[in-house]
């Protein structure tokens, strides 16, 4: 009886350690790396992001998912930028950055890094003039012109 009680308490144990410790295999590694940027573009709801050589860390595994950049060349700068989206990348590309061209210039829509197997997507925000046109529209109608 005290055996049987003994392998019961044993396996409760390991079932419960098993089922609440967090799992090695299903945490993600931070990614880290350099890249140059040719031209300014913007980055989410952050300022411009000057032309120059940068170095980034993502720990996709923090409370909140912050991208930090470091600009190694020229004058110094610092970043962090909220990644509203993170997904699992299971392609064998290389590390790219995806931009987007808007009228107020070129913004950053995404950093694939399938290396760490994740793509980071960022906010493109609309384009400010379309909303300009439509309030202007809705103006005019209301003076009856």
């Amino acid at each position: 009886m005290t055996s049987t009680r003994n392998f019961a308490y044993a396996a409760l144990l390991a079932f419960t350690a098993l089922n609440l410790a967090p799992s090695l295999a299903s945490a993600q590694e931070s990614a880290s790396g350099k890249f140059t940027l040719t031209h300014d573009v913007h980055w989410g709801n952050a300022a411009k992001v000057l032309a120059g050589d940068y170095e980034f860390s993502f720990d996709p595994d923090a409370s909140a998912h912050m991208l930090r950049l470091s600009k190694i060349s020229g004058t110094p700068a610092a970043y962090m930028l909220l990644v509203p989206v993170v997904e699992r990348a299971e392609t064998r590309d290389l590390s790219r950055l995806v931009l987007q061209s808007t009228p107020d210039g070129s913004y950053v829509s995404a950093m694939q890094l399938p290396e760490s197997g994740m793509t980071l997507y960022f906010t493109v925000p609309t384009h400010p003039v379309a909303k300009q046109i439509a309030r202007a529209a809705t103006t005019t109608a209301a003076l009856g012109q």
